[in-house]
């Protein structure tokens, strides 16, 4: 039988106690931080975010977003609190945010609701300490695609999306091609249409100048990762956009996430650099 690329887990031997692991992280960071969590952006019971404050904040420090992965239909904020741990050592405010899942709701919306989260984070900015116009986000897989439409409008968009201005944006192990999507292991967990894979693939949209993009992979990622990541890249090159590609070396899936909270890894010290700079 024929592996799907996509089911990480597959791949992954120790899938299940890295998970594990980064949860366990992130309430080890969560004992040490400044919380606020739960901040509504929107009237359901997951348009919320978790902000979490550096200990020594200065007035117009940077704002950073994080938004989890799961393939559309699984993850929580909580459990992604570690990749905060750069945001802070680089004197910024980090927001964790979440999103209802497929199939309950649809893609479209999902999208929407991360605009409208960066959109409210962005409001109440100067009411944190944080200077809005040092705004960047990261996002790790599933979290990666939503987090470029931050900074992009899918083809079937007529009206400009109202998008936050960002400085930066890093896209961690993304999904920039949803064609095969429908077809995969997810075809009965997230039940993507082939429609919404055509209205909400990041190669076929059109990207917005003004932000820094790094656009990273795993070296241990499967083939669609690297494959997609490098077309992405190489769309942003053709379009003249800032846009980097970054391979780092050893990681896989998951253990990329942990790389990203820990403030000495090139990962690390990569998201340290996108939020001071």
């Amino acid at each position: 039988m024929e592996q799907d690329l996509y089911r990480n887990r597959d791949f992954i031997p120790d899938f299940d106690e890295i998970i594990a692991e980064t949860a366990a992280r992130s309430r080890e960071l969560a004992a040490q931080a400044d919380i606020r969590p739960d901040v509504p952006y929107g009237p359901g019971s997951r348009e919320r975010m978790d902000i979490l404050l550096p200990p020594r904040l200065a007035k117009g420090a940077p704002l950073h977003v994080f938004i989890h992965g799961g393939y559309w239909r699984s993850g929580s904020k909580e459990d992604h609190w570690l990749v905060a741990a750069p945001v802070l050592a680089a004197g910024g405010i980090a927001a964790a945010i979440t999103y209802d899942l497929m199939p309950g709701t649809r893609l479209g919306a999902i999208v929407r609701q991360v605009r409208a989260a960066v959109r409210y984070l962005v409001a109440i900015a100067p009411d944190l300490g944080a200077d809005a116009t040092r705004l960047t986000v990261s996002g790790h897989s599933a979290g990666a695609h939503l987090a470029s439409y931050l900074a992009a409008s899918g083809p079937e968009e007529s009206v400009p999306p109202a998008l936050p201005g960002l400085r930066g944006l890093l896209l961690v192990s993304g999904i920039y091609d949803l064609t095969d999507i429908p077809a995969s292991f997810l075809k009965y967990e997230a039940q993507m249409t082939p429609a919404e894979a055509s209205a909400w693939s990041p190669l076929t949209s059109r990207h917005l100048e003004g932000p820094r993009r790094i656009v990273m992979v795993g070296e241990m990622d499967t083939p669609p990762f690297h494959v997609q990541g490098q077309q992405f890249a190489s769309l942003l090159a053709n379009d003249d956009l800032d846009g980097e590609f970054h391979i780092e070396a050893g990681l896989n899936h998951l253990t990329i996430v942990l790389a990203l909270g820990d403030p000495q890894s090139p990962a690390g010290l990569c998201l340290s650099d996108l939020v001071g700079s």
